[in-house]
């Protein structure tokens, strides 16, 4: 086992815990409506190695999915949004590749890329993840003023706590 595995293992593992056992309670609302959540599981799709083949991070997006739906009781609005999000994890580092380019035996984390660049990424992928949960969870464009309130107030919040963590943290791989 590669420490790479060894790593990403455990922070699946972490940002599950996370998750589960602190931001789900983070969830706030007015008038019986929940508009903010925290969502930080997807920053584990955002920092797999570059090289990891695209089948293994649909297969681990819908797992991390699957494991979140299962404590969230939403029959796979989590599974559906994380695969949604390794999907578009290619084209989102496409949009935003450096000059110099990639180094693909790394992941893109803040001190290999800059703050700068990570935060573009993260919002960016975090932006989509969050539409597309919303999305599937209303499940009609009928509610398309709610989705984009409950997508704003999510996104913001998520984002600055997933910037907060990778500036504590501070991983390299």
């Amino acid at each position: 086992m590669t420490s790479s595995t060894f790593i990403n293992g455990a922070r699946f593992i972490l940002l599950f815990l996370l998750q589960i056992f602190v931001f789900k309670r983070l969830s706030l609302g007015w008038e019986g409506y929940i508009y903010i959540n925290v969502l930080i599981y997807p920053l584990f799709i955002l920092l797999l190695p570059l090289r990891t083949p695209k089948p293994a991070i649909l297969g681990l997006a819908f797992l991390m999915g699957l494991c979140i739906d299962w404590f969230y009781d939403s029959p796979g609005i989590h599974a559906s949004a994380s695969v949604f999000t390794a999907f578009m994890r290619p084209y989102v580092l496409y949009w935003y590749t450096p000059r110099e380019g990639y180094n693909v035996n790394y992941s893109p984390t803040k001190k290999r890329m800059g703050l700068s660049w990570f935060a573009k990424y993260a919002a960016t992928l975090l932006a989509m993840h969050i539409f597309w949960y919303f999305s599937v969870e209303a499940f009609t464009f009928f509610y398309l003023l709610d989705i984009l309130t409950k997508t704003v107030f999510t996104l913001v919040l998520s984002t600055l706590v997933t910037l907060m963590i990778m500036l504590i943290f501070n991983p390299v791989d």
